[in-house]
């Protein structure tokens, strides 16, 4: 009877460590893979005033707390010399976990709520997604 006590613990460890093992691979996969950056330029009309502006700047910022699938947010308003940002003043870096989470933050109640405040104020939008490389 012991020696089959010993084969049923030693067959629920062995079981253990090779789940534990496939968690650890699907963790470095991931990790390998990095965030799914969400990237996101405003460039407002020319109708929308400084206060327009300042609450859809903070509108943003508060999704970060409304919505959990967001990991991490960052913002600013564009200061490069070239050029080259073609009326584009504001932009925004959001990042996710997964593909699933930046689908569920785009038809999260909380920012279609801010699309509607925002969506009027823009001349234009851009928008790149991307997984970020972690070589």
């Amino acid at each position: 009877m012991k020696m089959k006590s010993f084969f049923i613990v030693f067959t629920i460890a062995l079981l253990g460590m090779m789940s534990l093992s496939n968690i650890t691979e699907a963790a470095e996969k991931a990790s390998k893979r990095g965030n799914l950056v969400h990237m996101v330029s405003f460039k407002f009309k020319d109708t929308a005033s400084k206060e327009d502006i300042q609450k859809v700047e903070k509108a943003f910022a508060a999704l970060q707390k409304k919505i959990p699938q967001i990991v991490s947010y960052e913002w600013g308003t564009n200061n490069s010399p070239e050029g080259l940002n073609k009326g584009f003043t504001h932009g925004f870096v959001l990042t996710f976990h997964s593909g699933q989470d930046r689908d569920d933050y785009l038809v999260h109640p909380h920012h279609k709520e801010f699309g509607k405040l925002v969506g009027p104020l823009l001349d234009d939008v851009f928008v790149v997604d991307f997984w970020n490389k972690q070589d």
